[in-house]
């Protein structure tokens, strides 16, 4: 990790850059990809699988026997963890259910706003190294609760042509029957456009690579919604003396191995809390499973010792980062501070894993900075609001005349003559 002593005064934005990459040789790939999903449907799809999955399908389609199979693969600890999890991830996201909102602004002028659930949503689970089967129940449950209509899956094989048995578990977990077996650009392309055995939806959910996220941004420039911009995962913890190096080490390193474009940053106001987390990465990191992964990703990260809180602050607020541990001793006074994050976790018990997995909070968030203007994935992702307004004879009377006035003012006067129309009625009593 590259270390860094900042002064008070000092500019810290060239700090701030997130890895990059090279993209305009992939986006012409994914272009590719995408008009062919587009044009040959299901048989694109079985032949970009067999290219990038390495495994050659003859359906893609996930059988109710395979289903049942996996419910019987998966250890009851297992099954026993995601029920507590998804438990809490209800509670959270139940709480958040808006009633509808009815607002009397004059006399006889009635405003509702009511969140109706978006009728077709599709779900995309990465299923490689670190098959995400977690993901299922942070986007199932609350488009469960929110009542959308169709809910798909697409996740993709191994090179067995089979889904791995949590996937498919958490997926019946959350009632979800419609599974396919796609993955990457295909699978994006085939929920944007629909195919003859796909079902074409309104909105995607759910992370992935480069590939992946490439895929959902040009789809939603084709008029298919996406949950959010998203990047590479990311972690931010802001320490002083009060917290455990050791912990914030694993916390840091939790992110690291994600992915080789995962980045993760120690802000702190101590010399020394800065050397011993760097001496804890150092040793921790010999352990995992994925080293390589997390040695690579420490590779784009960063130790990084400021003046004083305010600048802490400052630079925390300019970085936006998805995830963002606060483990000091005023965390709470401290967090008050905090306007771009993705999601907070305070105190030295709080790691980011918890959320990653069964707090109750959604661990879909944005990245790459677009958490100064994006919200993560919450009940109000599987919903748009409508609205609703009713006027009574006496309300349209009370209002008419405002409109007519605004409207002739614009020079729309079609506007104007609605309103004309029935307040001439109104006082020769047609109406």
């Amino acid at each position: 990790m590259q270390q860094f002593i900042l002064t008070a005064e000092q500019d810290f934005q060239n700090l701030l850059q997130r890895p990059t990459f090279d993209t305009e040789h992939l986006t012409e790939t994914v272009r590719q990809v995408l008009a062919a999903i587009r044009q040959e449907g299901d048989k694109a799809v079985l032949h970009y699988t067999q290219q990038f999955d390495k495994v050659q399908l003859d359906q893609f389609v996930v059988s109710p026997e395979e289903i049942s199979q996996a419910i019987k693969e998966c250890s009851d600890e297992l099954k026993t963890a995601l029920q507590q999890a998804k438990d809490n991830i209800y509670r959270f996201h139940a709480a958040q259910q808006e009633p509808l909102l009815t607002v009397e602004t004059m006399q006889g002028i009635t405003c509702q706003r009511k969140a109706v659930a978006i009728d077709k949503i599709g779900l995309y689970i990465p299923g490689g190294s670190a098959p995400l089967f977690s993901t299922i129940l942070m986007l199932g449950v609350p488009a469960q609760l929110a009542g959308c209509k169709t809910i798909i899956l697409c996740t993709p094989p191994n090179q067995e042509g089979k889904v791995h048995p949590a996937i498919l578990y958490a997926a019946h977990l959350v009632g979800i029957t419609q599974i396919f077996k796609i993955g990457g650009v295909q699978a994006i392309g085939a929920m944007a456009y629909g195919t003859a055995t796909v079902p074409k939806i309104y909105k995607i959910f759910g992370p992935g690579n480069q590939y992946v996220t490439c895929a959902k941004q040009l789809v939603q420039q084709q008029g298919t919604a996406i949950d959010m911009p998203a990047g590479p995962s990311e972690l931010a913890v802001w320490a002083d003396e009060s917290c455990l190096p050791r912990y914030v080490a694993a916390d840091l390193l939790s992110q690291a191995e994600h992915g080789a474009d995962s980045q993760v940053i120690l802000v702190t106001t101590s010399a020394t809390v800065l050397e011993t987390v760097r001496q804890e990465v150092a040793t921790q990191v010999q352990a995992l499973p994925r080293k390589e992964i997390a040695l690579k990703a420490l590779n784009n990260s960063k130790l990084i010792l400021v003046a004083n809180q305010t600048q802490a602050v400052q630079l925390l607020n300019d970085y936006a980062p998805e995830h963002l541990i606060i483990a000091c001793k005023d965390y709470e006074q401290l967090a008050d501070q905090i306007t771009n994050a993705g999601s907070v976790f305070l105190g030295n018990y709080a790691p980011e894993s918890v959320g990653d997995y069964a707090s109750g909070t959604n661990h879909t968030l944005p990245t790459n900075g677009y958490a100064r203007t994006y919200s993560g994935v919450s009940l109000d992702s599987f919903v748009k609001k409508i609205t609703f307004q009713h006027l009574t004879p006496q309300g349209l009377q009370a209002i008419g005349k405002t409109v007519e006035i605004m409207a002739a003012h614009e020079q729309l006067f079609a506007h104007q003559n609605a309103v004309t129309l029935r307040l001439k009625d109104l006082e020769s009593g047609v109406m």
